[in-house]
């Protein structure tokens, strides 16, 4: 059955700022504990890479190409409306999530922060760079996730984001194409000297909707995901019964949001490893449900 049309990221400026209010409000009082207690998962800094490429221009890049998808997706009736069931889920699970970004990036407290889901039997999900954030139904029929395992799944992509892996990819594929235009748009941003270069390098990137990370990317989104579900509340340990339910359903074969990741074997082996550092988390997010 289609999805009803919806006016996702048409909303009026005021509903928007109600729902994003109590994201920042409670993201600002969580931010300075975290960042000073850095219990949980290490995963190191963010790639150098990602400075050669200015963030303000791929989040520009991203907003047109997510307001693009769902132009697109309302065009076929597959973009479900704000009343779907769904669509609540999602965002529900979202609003317990997001607080907690800022601490792995700071420039999450002015991200616009939306959520759709999409009618299309892909199982996918993603996250744009400034928090712009879409679900296919097939993940969610097709594996029947429970809210833990939504949670393990928008935290990793949520993470994606937060670590810059789009701008990392960008950099590095710039970098190894080794054109004399590419290497004069990388030194203008080093060097600072023409902004232009900069947000054309940006724009020449891949496209985020389908952009690929590296397996070293997507092991670390797994462990920054699961800590952010963990301390919004949800069950790390879920992250190993996904992680199944993806290789049955894959049948030996990654789906496409899978991509060229790591085994799910590997996956789930570092999950596990990682559980005794995040599942303290969880419980005290149990006891005490509201950070800050």
């Amino acid at each position: 059955m289609p999805f009803q049309q919806s006016n996702a990221g048409r909303a009026h400026p005021d509903r928007r700022k109600r729902w994003l209010a109590p994201l920042l409000l409670a993201a600002a009082a969580v931010v300075t504990p975290l960042v000073i207690a850095r219990e949980g998962v290490e995963v190191g800094a963010n790639s150098a890479f990602s400075r050669l490429v200015p963030a303000e221009g791929v989040e520009r890049s991203a907003l047109q190409q997510y307001a693009q998808m769902l132009q697109q997706a309302a065009g076929k009736n597959a973009l479900a409306g704000k009343d779907h069931p769904q669509v609540r889920r999602l965002r529900a699970i979202a609003q317990r999530i997001i607080p907690f970004a800022v601490a792995w990036n700071p420039r999450a407290i002015n991200w616009r922060w939306e959520v759709n889901l999409i009618g299309s039997r892909q199982v996918n999900a993603f996250c744009m760079p400034g928090g712009k954030i879409a679900f296919y139904s097939g993940i969610l029929e097709q594996l029947s996730l429970s809210d833990d395992e939504v949670a393990m799944v928008m935290g990793h992509e949520i993470a994606h984001a937060l670590r810059e892996h789009a701008r990392e990819r960008m950099a590095k594929n710039a970098v190894t194409q080794g054109a004399a235009r590419i290497g004069g748009a990388l030194a203008a941003g080093v060097l600072g000297v023409d902004p232009r270069l900069t947000d054309g390098l940006a724009r020449g990137g891949a496209n985020l909707l389908t952009l690929e990370f590296s397996r070293e990317d997507e092991s670390e989104a797994d462990l920054v995901g699961m800590e952010l579900a963990a301390r919004a509340g949800y069950d790390p340990r879920t992250g190993v019964t996904l992680w199944q339910k993806m290789g049955a359903a894959s049948k030996g074969a990654p789906p496409q949001w899978l991509s060229t990741h790591p085994s799910g074997k590997s996956r789930i082996a570092d999950i596990q490893k990682n559980l005794p550092r995040v599942l303290p988390l969880y419980e005290h997010a149990r006891k005490d449900p509201h950070p800050g």
